[in-house]
């Protein structure tokens, strides 16, 4: 049972991982090499996927509350980031992906993030000044 709804502003922020992704991919793959479109699109991926991982053990966890939550996160925190380290060494080790598009990839959410505070922030300040 989901008690919990969630918030419009991660809601918009998880729409906006997506298009951005998109907006990142698309001149990379025309603009630039396989290997470092793949790169992006990759990272990319990897990014959103443990942004809805988190969000879904957080969720979980306060849902519960009861028992040890702090070890629970934890521990959920490592096996994402040891899963997340595999997968990036696979991806580098094995030459699949450009280092620099695997980069810019993996900074879909930082961007996302950034963009979603400013574009919420500057409308809330406009409608002040309005009102």
């Amino acid at each position: 049972m989901n008690l919990i709804a969630k918030d419009p502003l991660q809601r918009k922020i998880e729409i906006v991982n997506w298009i951005i992704l998109v907006l990142i991919f698309i001149p990379s793959l025309i603009f630039g090499t396989f290997k470092f479109a793949l790169g992006v699109l990759l990272g990319g991926f990897i990014s959103i996927l443990n942004f809805y991982w988190m969000e879904r053990s957080l969720r979980r966890v306060f849902e519960k509350l009861t028992g040890n939550v702090k070890g629970a996160v934890v521990f959920k925190y490592f096996i994402r980031l040891a899963l997340t380290a595999i997968v990036l060494y696979f991806l580098i080790s094995t030459d699949t992906v450009n280092i620099i598009g695997l980069i810019i990839g993996l900074s879909v959410v930082v961007i996302t993030i950034v963009v979603t505070v400013i574009t919420t922030l500057t409308k809330k300040n406009f409608l002040e000044e309005v009102i």
